[in-house]
């Protein structure tokens, strides 16, 4: 059981001293006050200039409660932050970068969030838009024209407010805006003047409530019963589970529309748990050993339902050829709302022979109706540990981490914040919403460790007695370690541990693949990929930060030392980092997933 930390115990970190002011007394004031009565509880942020006027609001107005100021590193790592926070909660956190060169640190952690469908709420800011203003040279660099182009074409909505109650609308805009499906980040750029200008009066008190209420979309009647005509037709119908909602009641709604159904459910590891893997009904992921029956189960499919599935078309492909499947599709989801011509992250357009425009927990809860929502067949899959074998002098794996931890949990409950691009669905199972949070949406590296932080930190606010688990790889923690001073520092419990083969083997794997098919030495792929000579001591970067950190472990003794001591460390609260040296090598499975390779 991880340690109580309450957040009556953080009162003391970071606590301002003297009176707070009383009332609004300019425009960052307003903002500050806004984002209190949004229901926004941090603010993650990296110093800027540019809103030091907000940044006074949060410690001398609001007294650095509700919201409470975290201090990171680095702005893509305050975003990564509010990332990891949404994946637990469903909510945004925001984050505040720095005038135009903080948004160009924090873009990548913009990208992620907007291709994970999470709610972000970004604030910018900007040397005075009025150049009579500007101190020289330095406010003239961090303005710009139109800042918030740099991340328009993968935000849901930017604005420029240029006063108090043009911002206080633009904070409730964004925050409604963000967390309404389909989710994603808003950015909105404060005007330094705007944020340090007096205000001549209070504005008038308004219900945030009332601007923040949830957008039902609806399905009426007629389709639900068409959808179950089709249903009843199926004799193998299967249900692709993508992007879903950490909500507990959804999960068993899920489950009892699957059963009630008697389909098959396929999931994918790009995205969070969304069905229970010890059901008998899972048929798995596509991707990895067990990959090719869990295509099978789809080929045979005479029914498909999506929910909010990324990457429909290429799945169908995967499983149909290019001419798609003969079989009824029906693709339920509002992500097509998203869609537009810059990024490409909706990815090739599917067939469907219906869609249900609606969220797909909505569309469950429509299915079932009145339906029974516990009694599943789901097998509890952590009544029992793995059991552990000698390694006989091998290199350690991914796998011989999963399954160690898995062991050495003990039936712990547990949260998998983040994996390695090495892992296997079949490795740890998931039973629960929070078992699993999926990856860090946009591919960019460095994302694992800011989002274990965020995920780690809603976890402990709303009392889940769950160990927040972070399966770093190395390039991943290399770019990301500092996240972790900001855990340590605000006593965030965190496990992670870091699978160190010492190379960026993803891109080894590629070269491989390029040699092969230009006929040229393969034996080269390592130049410009391995991380030694000398090797990088990720324990001690851990130790930097102040984490207690074990390793690097080379043998199963001493990954089963190393966790044994991680874990109770956590328990402790404390933030744990194990380094472990692992096999530069990936399944043959994996190789042919990652590269499109089919054979050899």
């Amino acid at each position: 059981m991880v340690a109580s930390t309450t957040v009556t115990q953080l009162d003391d970190i970071e606590r301002p001293s003297g009176a707070a002011a009383e009332k609004a007394q300019f425009g960052s004031d307003v903002v500050a006050q806004t984002l209190r009565d949004a229901g926004i509880d941090y603010v993650a942020l990296n110093p800027g200039a540019s809103f030091r006027g907000l940044h006074d609001s949060l410690v001398n107005f609001l007294g650095n409660r509700s919201p409470q100021i975290l201090l990171c590193l680095h702005e893509e790592s305050a975003v990564g932050l509010a990332h990891g926070y949404a994946k637990v909660t469903g909510r945004p956190m925001a984050a505040a970068v720095h005038s135009n060169v903080g948004l160009m640190h924090a873009t990548m952690a913009v990208f992620n969030a907007w291709c994970d469908r999470m709610p972000v709420l970004v604030l910018g800011a900007t040397g005075p838009v009025d150049a009579s203003k500007r101190r020289p040279w330095i406010d003239w660099i961090h303005t710009a024209a139109d800042q918030g182009a740099l991340v328009r074409n993968y935000v849901k909505w930017d604005n420029q407010p240029a006063s108090a109650a043009a911002a206080r609308e633009a904070v409730l805009r964004g925050v409604w805006l963000s967390q309404n499906a389909p989710m994603g980040p808003v950015y909105i750029n404060l005007d330094a003047e705007m944020q340090e200008s007096g205000i001549d009066a209070e504005l008038p008190s308004v219900d945030a409530s009332r601007y923040l209420s949830t957008a039902r979309s609806g399905v009426d009647q007629e389709t639900v019963s068409e959808v179950w005509a089709l249903i009843r037709k199926a004799r193998r119908p299967v249900v692709l589970a993508g992007r879903v909602s950490r909500d507990e009641v959804s999960w068993h709604r899920r489950v009892a529309l699957v059963e009630a159904m008697g389909a098959k459910v396929i999931t994918d590891l790009k995205v969070a748990a969304a069905f229970p893997t010890s059901h008998d009904a899972y048929a798995g992921d596509l991707r990895g050993r067990n990959g090719a029956a869990t295509l099978e189960v789809l080929k045979a499919a005479d029914l498909v339902i999506a929910l909010d599935w990324v990457d429909l078309n290429g799945t169908l492909t995967a499983a149909f050829g290019p001419a798609g499947p003969e079989c009824t599709v029906i693709r339920v989801g509002l992500d097509h709302h998203s869609h537009n011509g810059w990024s490409m992250d909706h990815q090739a357009h599917p067939p469907a022979d219906l869609v249900v425009s609606t969220d797909p927990d909505r569309f469950t809860a429509l299915m079932i109706g009145s339906a029974k929502l516990c009694g599943t067949n789901a097998k509890p899959a952590r009544a029992c540990t793995p059991e552990l074998s000698a390694q006989d002098g091998k290199q350690l794996t991914v796998e011989a981490i999963a399954r160690t931890l898995l062991h050495f949990l003990g039936g712990r409950q547990s949260c998998l914040t983040h994996v390695t691009l090495s892992w296997d669905g079949s490795y740890w199972p998931f039973d629960h919403p929070l078992d699993y949070l999926g990856s860090d949406g946009g591919g960019g590296l460095g994302a694992g460790p800011a989002h274990a932080v965020g995920a780690a930190l809603a976890l402990r606010d709303m009392g889940a007695d769950r160990l927040p688990v972070a399966i770093c790889g190395d390039g991943d923690f290399l770019m990301g370690v500092t996240a972790l001073w900001t855990a340590v520092h605000y006593k965030i419990p965190l496990l992670m541990i870091v699978a160190n083969n010492r190379s960026f083997f993803n891109d080894e794997v590629h070269q491989e693949k390029v040699a092969r098919m230009r006929g040229r030495d393969v034996s080269n792929k390592w130049i410009g990929m391995r991380m030694d000579d000398p090797e990088i001591a990720l324990a001690d970067m851990a130790r930097a930060q102040g984490c207690a950190a074990f390793g690097p472990a080379t043998t199963q003794a001493e990954l089963e030392s190393a966790i044994t001591q991680a874990i109770a460390a956590v328990e402790e609260g404390r933030v744990a980092v194990v380094e472990v040296i692992t096999d530069a090598s990936y399944p043959a499975t994996l190789v042919n997933a990652l590269t499109g390779t089919t054979k050899g």
